[in-house]
């Protein structure tokens, strides 16, 4: 998604209107007044009138399409913490549903993610928390998080690094997990630039570099595959799309290999307009080019837990280079960039509806598992560990499917479907075939557990479970 900073309220306005034309803009204009009143005389580290940050902060907001309410709080999200202002005046002039969310931004506070210190972690838990009973805080908080990330470069080094690394840890993963695909990838970006100037350096000039051979290179691969659209009768609007500098360094890293060695700098995504012309293109892309083997996934068939659809496949194409494929209907790539934030249907204070609120039941759940977690610590490492994990994609026989932290476990995988299943657990069936308990589950495997009324939770399994809801009930 493109940067662009919101610098005034007209232009805030008609960004809002481009997606919700009935919006109450007079709401928007007396939450701009009432916060250029509250901050005024306040300056901001880049010498900047303080209300240029709240100002961005609502233009983020309208980059996720989030509602008048949420875009008039991202202007007063300061007001409590940094100024003058009550709840009592928010409440009065915007009504509680504003405050509501004001002073849930303002109560996360300030989150030092290396310091263990309780405050700290309570602080973490209330974010948490607060997704379940109303996500609009935490997009809120996000917003807040990317426009500080935007203008670092006015604070000290020692304070650029501790925010970067709590950037990376928490809230770029957070922004994934919720579906916010490119503001992930623009956090990453900016932490690289701030953890690891050098390097950052380094990849952007070599990037820049290979840039315009690279676009030729992909331009004419375009040219080959709209061709063979055309000839097939498959509709379909064909895009370049970069890779971005964070996503490289990883690959490097993962792999171990120098950037000479990395081929797929950019890659062609497809948006077409049903899903069963998604699979008809990817037939004429693999009768163009042979895919790469074990470099295709299914995210339409089995989605990923933030509603991310998309057919993903890996050709050696021209020359044989190696060209990444995604494959998608409009409104999977709504979703794909906007995630939860496309499904702004709330019955109220950013609960979202029935169908959408089951799309994203692993929030609610999840918040249930840490309910039993009392210390504030343990909360946040647990949350680090099931929240924001690389995770695997598991069918139950009845071919539900369950979404685990990669390293689970038959045993981890009992107690994600019921407690007492997990207590009784004796054995486990994967793809037909009895595993060991500590068996690691793979993406696509079945699983069945074996249970026997006699029964109960061993100790041992301590030494092999993965998830924090599994080790909580065993200990107990």
């Amino acid at each position: 998604m493109p940067y662009e900073t919101i610098t005034g309220l007209e232009q805030l306005i008609e960004r809002l209107q481009g997606y919700d034309p009935e919006a109450n803009v007079e709401l928007l204009r007396r939450a701009y007044a009432f916060s250029a009143k509250a901050h005024e005389g306040q300056i901001r580290r880049s010498g900047e009138p303080y209300l240029q940050h709240p100002l961005a902060v609502a233009g983020v907001l309208t980059s996720l399409r989030s509602d008048v309410t949420a875009v008039a709080a991202g202007l007063l999200h300061d007001t409590l913490e940094d100024t003058l202002a009550t709840s009592d005046e928010l409440e009065h002039e915007f009504g509680k549903d504003i405050v509501h969310l004001v002073d849930g931004v303002s109560k996360i506070g300030k989150i030092h993610f290396r310091n263990y210190e309780e405050k700290q972690a309570e602080n973490f838990r209330k974010m948490v928390l607060s997704m379940a009973d109303d996500i609009r805080v935490v997009l809120i908080k996000l917003a807040d998080r990317l426009h500080n990330m935007r203008t670092l470069e006015h604070l000290h080094e020692v304070k650029q690094k501790q925010i970067a690394q709590e950037t990376l840890e928490i809230y770029a993963p957070l922004a994934s997990r919720l579906g916010v695909g490119w503001m992930k990838n623009e956090l990453e970006d900016l932490c690289l630039k701030y953890l690891k100037p050098d390097i950052y350096a380094g990849l952007n000039l070599r990037v820049a570099k290979r840039e315009e051979q690279r676009q030729q290179y992909i331009a004419e691969v375009m040219q080959h595959v709209r061709q063979a659209l055309a000839d097939s009768g498959m509709p379909g609007e064909v895009q370049g799309r970069s890779k971005h500098l964070y996503g490289i360094y990883q690959k490097m890293e993962r792999q171990s290999i120098s950037f000479e060695e990395v081929y797929d700098l950019a890659g062609v995504r497809i948006i077409t307009d049903t899903k069963m012309n998604c699979y008809g293109i990817l037939g004429v892309i693999h009768s163009l080019w042979r895919p790469v083997p074990g470099r295709f996934k299914d995210y339409i068939a089995i989605p990923k837990s933030n509603l991310y659809q998309s057919l993903h496949t890996t050709v050696a194409s021209l020359q044989g280079e190696h060209v990444e494929f995604q494959i998608r209907t409009d409104e999977m790539h709504r979703i794909g960039e906007q995630g939860i934030a496309a499904h702004w249907k709330y019955k109220e204070r950013g609960q979202l509806e029935e169908k959408d609120g089951k799309a994203f039941s692993w929030l609610h759940q999840f918040v249930e598992w840490q309910r039993d977690l009392t210390d504030n610590r343990q909360f946040m490492d647990s949350v680090k560990l099931d929240l924001f994990h690389d995770v695997v994609y598991v069918f139950t026989p009845k071919g539900m499917v369950k979404e685990m932290p990669l390293g689970s476990t038959p045993v981890d995988f009992a107690y994600a479907i019921h407690t007492e299943i997990g207590d009784h657990c004796v054995g486990a069936k994967v793809n037909g075939k009895i595993v060991p308990l500590r068996y690691q589950l793979k993406s696509g495997d079945t699983v069945e557990i074996l249970t026997s009324a006699t029964q109960v939770p061993h100790k041992d399994w301590l030494k092999f479970v993965r998830t924090s809801r599994a080790k909580t009930k065993i200990k107990h």
